[in-house]
Formats: structure tokens, sequence, C-alpha cells
């Protein structure tokens, strides 16, 4: 059973942020003006491009279960920062959200990937 909620927790973290990367995405790629949150100044297309990085390919990787420890950590750093410096002044409803997935990858960060997951099936394979 744990296995099975380690995947249910992978799938469900990975499948909700793929839409927020994948408009991210279309936006980086559209080819139109690029109106993006700078908090670190480092450039609205740069901070665009990390934010489709980790909201995107970082989730699939989370759904793959490839990389998983390491797939969480710019998906926990792209909620910290929404939640503390994009949305700081925002309500608390704009702030709960970013805050709840990022428990949420600190949580698969911990745990890890589970059973049912290439980082299982990899790694069986280099002992076997």
């Amino acid at each position: 059973m744990e296995n099975l909620g380690k995947l249910i927790l992978r799938l469900s973290f990975g499948a909700f942020m793929i839409p927020h990367g994948y408009s991210k995405a279309l936006n980086l790629f559209g080819g139109g003006e690029i109106h993006f949150a700078d908090p670190f100044g480092l450039g609205e297309v740069f901070s665009l491009a990390l934010a489709v990085f980790a909201e995107l390919i970082c989730s699939i990787a989370l759904i793959l279960g490839f990389k998983t420890r390491l797939a969480s950590v710019p998906l926990m750093v792209t909620m910290l920062v929404a939640a503390l410096m994009i949305h700081a002044d925002d309500p608390w409803g704009k702030q709960e959200f970013p805050l709840l997935y990022f428990f949420g990858y600190l949580t698969i960060a911990l745990i890890g990937a589970g059973k049912y997951s290439l980082d299982s099936y990899i790694g069986t394979k280099k002992l076997g």
C-alpha cells in the first residue's frame, strides 16, 4: 500500500501542475511578447523558462518517477517563489495553493518515488 500511495502522490502532484507549465510553455514559445514576473532580476524570458522547466519538465519526471527527488527541488523552489514573493502581498487564497504544492513536493522528495517508478526500475536493473 505504501508504494501505491507514493504513486498516487506523484501522479496527482505531477499531473495537476502540467497545465500550469504547458500554458507557460505556450507563452515562452508562442512568439509573442513575454510578460512574466522576474523576482531575481534574471530577465522575464529566463524566469519564464525556469518556471516552464519546473512546472512542465519536472512534473513529467515526477509522473514517470524519474530522478524523482531531484525533480522535486525545482518544483519546491518555484512554489516557494510563487507563494512568498509573487503573491506576498496577495490574500491568503493566492498563497495557499503554492504552499500546498510545496509541501506535496517536499513530501515526495523525502519519501522517494516508490516501487512503481522508473527510479525503481532503473535501480533494479543496475543491481540485477
